[in-house]
């Protein structure tokens, strides 16, 4: 049904019929929930228009960015995507919205769109694309990818499981940089300040530095004594803090040691070439890097019917959704604001372009055009997230008549 057709008090019992029919995502709606915007009080309460007003929004400066209003079409196969599969992200992003989206909020969940269309159509009659490019006018940057590690733990220091993950210790906030990665191994003092901070220990310094990097992870542990044919269990490490150092790419100082080529500096290759270091050669690339992140134990929620094991909670403090949150610079694109991506697939040039939240940052993700995005967990996960290296091009989406906070 056209909403052209519809009368204005139509379209306000539509909008309530939306957030009475909450729980009815079965149903696919008549139309969709109209925006109802607020009169000066005394005055009547009036619809909002479908389409944009004549007059352009200016650009927008974030600290780190700057937006420039565009129209739909600007969007490159903004068409194509399954715009509907963006909803538990946004749901997600809407339980600790910005500001300026509590209305819009209040309507993502008042329906499930019943098909890509529908989304989409709602999706444009409330928000307006924006062109996020760098203060200096550049709009290509750059899209890498994480993810949840899955890693073998034991309670119990062994012969296999022999290298700890820690807690954050007790006087990490009263030294300001703590420890680098290198003193933590060597100096006795640093190394007392983690006694008894242990949550389990895993077979390799190379697990601990893939969970340090992504930021979480999942270790998983055999009942008992870790005897073959014990039942697995698992709970999700999540960040607790760090040691206030810089972050150093260690795919960089292999580059820089002639250890690897930059187009080849992925995770699996890094973890190859740690694999087969002698111990020396694996404390110098690692101590390259002095950050060093610290954990909490969480119990893993279980997979609904609907879906897989929530991911880890983000910067934002709401789960992320696997293929539809990305990390990124908060100076640039507040938490919980919706990008349209056009990038490519991790080592090839097959188009990746959909709609993702903003709802994570990480050391490595500063400037305008910049996201990591959440692949989730697993092996197939770990191998689309350690590749991916692509260009970018980003442009978020912000509720019409709106500013972004500055």
């Amino acid at each position: 049904m056209s909403m052209s057709r519809l009368s204005r008090p139509a379209l306000l019992l539509l909008a309530a019929a939306a957030a009475l029919l909450a729980g009815c995502a079965s149903q696919r709606p008549a139309a969709l929930p109209a925006p109802v915007v607020a009169a000066p009080p005394g005055g009547p309460t009036t619809t909002a228009p479908a389409a944009p007003s004549a007059t352009e929004p200016a650009p927008w400066l974030r600290p780190r960015a700057r937006w420039v209003p565009v129209d739909w079409p600007a969007l490159p196969g903004w068409q194509a995507d399954r715009a509907a599969e963006l909803w538990p992200a946004l749901r997600a992003g809407c339980q600790r919205p910005p500001p300026a989206w509590a209305g819009v909020c209040a309507r993502v969940n008042a329906f499930q769109p019943p098909d890509d269309g529908f989304a989409r159509e709602f999706l444009q009659r409330e928000l307006q694309p924006w062109r996020v490019e760098s203060h200096a006018g550049e709009a290509q940057g750059l899209a890498t990818g994480y993810f949840e590690p899955l890693v073998a733990a034991s309670r119990k220091p062994s012969a296999q499981f022999k290298v700890p993950l820690y807690r954050a210790p007790a006087d990490l906030a009263s030294r300001r940089p703590y420890w680098t990665r290198q003193q933590l191994d060597t100096v006795p003092a640093a190394r007392a300040a983690l006694a008894g901070q242990e949550i389990a220990w895993v077979a390799s310094a190379l697990d601990v530095l893939v969970l340090q990097i992504q930021g979480s992870g999942r270790l998983r542990f055999a009942e008992g004594d870790n005897s073959p044919g014990a039942r697995a269990t698992q709970v999700r490490l999540a960040f607790a803090g760090h040691n206030d150092q810089p972050y150093r790419s260690v795919g960089r100082w292999l580059i820089d040691q002639g250890e690897l080529k930059p187009e080849g500096a992925n995770w699996p290759a890094i973890r190859a070439w740690g694999e087969r270091a002698s111990p020396a050669r694996l404390n110098e690339m690692l101590w390259s890097n002095p950050r060093v992140v610290f954990f909490r134990e969480e119990p893993l929620p279980e997979a609904s019917p609907a879906g897989p094991v929530p991911g880890p909670r983000g910067a934002q403090g709401v789960p992320l959704t696997a293929g539809r949150s990305v990390a990124v610079d908060p100076q640039a694109v507040p938490y919980g604001t919706p990008l349209w991506l056009d990038t490519t697939e991790p080592l090839a040039t097959t188009p990746l372009q959909r709609l993702v939240m903003a709802q994570d940052t990480g050391g490595a993700i500063v400037g305008a055009v910049r996201i990591d995005l959440f692949w989730g967990a697993g092996e197939q996960a770990e191998q689309q997230a350690g590749r991916m290296k692509q260009p970018l091009r980003v442009w978020a989406l912000w509720p019409r008549g709106l500013m972004p906070p500055g």
